[in-house]
């Protein structure tokens, strides 16, 4: 009897997870950085309720897609009832935020949600691949830093330039990426869009300091990662492979976070 409960265990979350879980493993560091860089840089509990609706969100997306295309009813229904229970968190999450905060932060996160709107519609035309789509979604969370310090009673200059020096990592990170994968593939690579935006966020990051709104960090760690995006673009170097480049990405968005949460403090 144990045996068969313990089965039946492992069949309700494998179809769970089908149904919630990203496949793309990328998009993972593009969520949870944003959220960890408001939270260190602001901690507060109303930012940990928004963190919650945060990451609900994020588990809403694949659910909403499969409930909107899929073929398949039973399926459908079931992805219903996960997208519903996403939202349920979700709204959860935004509850225990207001209570804390009120819900003058509110309007801090409408950047996220038209940007996050915009990524959705991509998404749902199966188009979410493309590089305006992609651009839209890492923006929609890369904005969220805003949020996260304004609910948390940070000052509207730092909540500002939380959210820009986030973006500076993101937006740039994915045009980099992209090229660097497509390069790879097809031997043609258009380099300069990748390059301008990483060295644009430096110049925007560096105006931020003289301005006293970021710290000095910032300018480093985006500096660091202009300079990565020179080596995987532009010098000559051994191909790398997608999962390669995941990892050290991985690892060069915990070292950010942590550098410029810790010095936003």
């Amino acid at each position: 009897m144990e045996n068969v409960r313990s089965v039946s265990n492992v069949s309700m979350f494998s179809q769970w997870r089908d149904l919630v879980w990203p496949r793309e493993h990328g998009s993972w560091s593009f969520v949870l950085e944003p959220v960890a860089l408001g939270l260190i840089a602001v901690p507060s509990v109303a930012g940990g309720g928004l963190a919650v609706a945060v990451v609900a969100a994020f588990f809403a997306r694949r659910p909403l897609g499969i409930a909107v295309r899929d073929p398949d009813a039973d399926r459908r229904r079931a992805a219903r009832v996960a997208f519903g229970v996403c939202a349920g968190m979700g709204l959860l999450g935004l509850s225990v935020a207001m209570a804390f905060a009120g819900v003058t932060w509110l309007p801090w996160l409408l950047p996220s949600v038209v940007a996050g709107a915009g990524f959705l519609a991509f998404d749902l035309r199966r188009a979410g691949r493309s590089g305006l789509a992609e651009i839209s979604g890492v923006a929609s969370f890369g904005l969220l830093p805003a949020a996260f310090a304004a609910v948390g009673g940070a000052t509207p200059a730092l909540s500002v330039a939380l959210a820009v020096v986030m973006c500076g990592r993101a937006v740039p990170t994915v045009l980099c990426v992209r090229e660097a994968l497509r390069g790879a593939k097809s031997g043609v690579t258009h380099r300069l869009p990748a390059l301008l935006a990483a060295f644009f966020a430096v110049a925007v990051a560096a105006a931020l300091v003289a301005d006293g709104a970021a710290p000095w960090v910032a300018v480093a760690a985006l500096a660091v990662l202009a300079l990565r995006a020179l080596a995987l673009l532009v010098f000559p170097r051994p191909a790398l492979r997608a999962r390669s480049i995941g990892m050290i990405e991985a690892m060069l968005g915990v070292a950010f976070v942590a550098a410029v949460g810790v010095a936003a403090n």
